[in-house]
């Protein structure tokens, strides 16, 4: 018997990654009804926002009239090769190899090359340069982990599946019993609050976080039968051998903080330094995996593809013929013309306000729904992960395959590559 309402059966795509926040998860099963999203099991409330139903537009405009993508792509490459200072921004929403596209054209066009890392976790980054990591890869923390520390980080709001994927409610290797074979302590800085699920909950004044790492550190390095700091007064002494005597009983103990901006208390951006200084300190004593956690939209794998093709995670010069970092510069300030590669939806305002009075191009998903490009090129592409295939970083670094499930307009890859070709062949250019 044929289907009277004319609707076609619910496909289901299994093991969908989900770039929903950085836990990426990858056990999404997404349900297929004619030719849209009408379900995406597991995922939290960000990955159901993240997939919603699959659709995008397709629109392809220049300066506000419709044109063939050929057009468009043409358009491009003539506007980018006359440009005296382009600037090539990396929103989230890419996939590795459009990351990557989008960097050889910055090289190619001798442009300013940067992403959301630097108005989101640069002071993050920096302190991984100055002082190193102490990391681990998330199925460390859940098969290993006996003391997990959520450090004023939301997991609820911003990580939701974070405690059930990997710590403190799996099994592990070593941790068999899930939960019960975990501590778990929840540090509040001030409204900064941390897990609701905890065995011990600390609360730290924001104008204390900073003095109580440096407590823990030189607890942490000092050894045991010493008991220098034992009689120490002062608040910050009393709390920092609470948590102090917490962390040193643990076999491995995970420290889970975010690396994104966090607007619910005033703190230092000095703590990224201190929390890498406590996990590498921990592990003078015992063994501790510390993990930043970052937002959706595959920004950790921006970073890596930078580092693998110029040196450097975000703010790189090409203006002389070759990379140059300088992350304390405004790089897209003082262009002449923007390549907004991505979701330009996720851009900071900062960027957008800059970038603003310069001709723009926009290429990526939703780029239509931007007033971005108004005056400008506006080339609309699949979503990866969703549309297209790829390859995503996971907030440990890990990489995971992007799985499309719908088809949909063509990917922001391609797209790049075309242009790339085209920018080849303008004799304004010159290579």
């Amino acid at each position: 018997m044929g289907n009277r309402t004319g609707m076609t059966a619910p496909a289901v795509v299994e093991n969908v990654t989900c770039l929903g926040c950085g836990c990426a998860c990858d056990d999404i099963g997404i349900v297929v009804r004619d030719g849209r999203i009408g379900e995406a099991r597991n995922a939290c409330h960000l990955g159901r926002r993240w997939f919603g139903d699959g659709q995008v537009p397709p629109v392809t405009r220049v300066d506000g009239r419709h044109v063939t993508l050929q057009q468009a792509v043409t358009d491009v490459a003539t506007r980018v090769a006359d440009a005296q200072r382009p600037f090539v921004y990396l929103a989230a929403g890419l996939s590795c190899e459009a990351q990557r596209e989008a960097a050889a054209i910055a090289d190619l066009l001798r442009a300013r090359l940067d992403s959301i890392t630097s108005t989101t976790v640069l002071p993050f980054v920096l302190a991984g340069q100055a002082r190193g990591y102490a990391s681990a890869t998330l199925g460390e923390l859940r098969n290993r982990a006996d003391v997990v520390v959520f450090w004023g980080v939301d997991i609820a709001a911003r990580y939701p599946r974070f405690p059930s994927r990997y710590a403190p409610d799996p099994q592990g290797i070593f941790v068999a019993e899930g939960r019960r074979s975990r501590t778990v302590i929840a540090v509040d800085i001030g409204a900064a609050t941390a897990t609701a699920d905890a065995d011990h909950r600390i609360t730290i004044a924001p104008g204390d976080e900073l003095a109580t790492l440096t407590a823990l550190v030189a607890l942490a390095r000092t050894p045991a039968s010493a008991g220098r700091y034992a009689s120490v007064a002062g608040n910050t002494w009393v709390v920092a051998r609470e948590l102090g005597t917490a962390l040193l009983t643990g076999r491995y103990v995970a420290l889970v903080y975010d690396a994104e901006p966090d607007t619910r208390a005033p703190r230092s951006e000095l703590r990224f330094e201190a929390l890498t200084s406590l996990a590498q300190s921990l592990n003078e004593r015992t063994r501790c995996g510390a993990v930043a956690m970052r937002a959706g939209g595959n920004r950790s794998g921006a970073d890596s593809v930078l580092v693998a093709q110029t040196g450097y995670p975000c703010a790189v010069d090409f203006s002389r013929g070759c990379p140059r970092y300088d992350p304390h510069a405004h790089s897209a300030r003082d262009t002449d013309l923007a390549l907004i590669v991505g979701d330009p939806t996720t851009m900071p305002d900062e960027i957008a306000v800059e970038v603003a009075g310069s001709s723009t191009i926009v290429v990526g998903p939703r780029a239509s729904e931007t007033t971005l490009g108004v005056q400008g090129i506006v080339i609309d592409t699949g979503m990866d992960g969703i549309h297209v295939a790829g390859t995503a970083l996971r907030t440990d670094d890990v990489p995971l395959p992007l799985r499309a499930s719908l088809r949909g307009p063509r990917s922001t890859a391609d797209v790049l590559r075309a242009v790339t070709a085209a920018i080849r062949r303008a004799p304004a250019l010159g290579v």
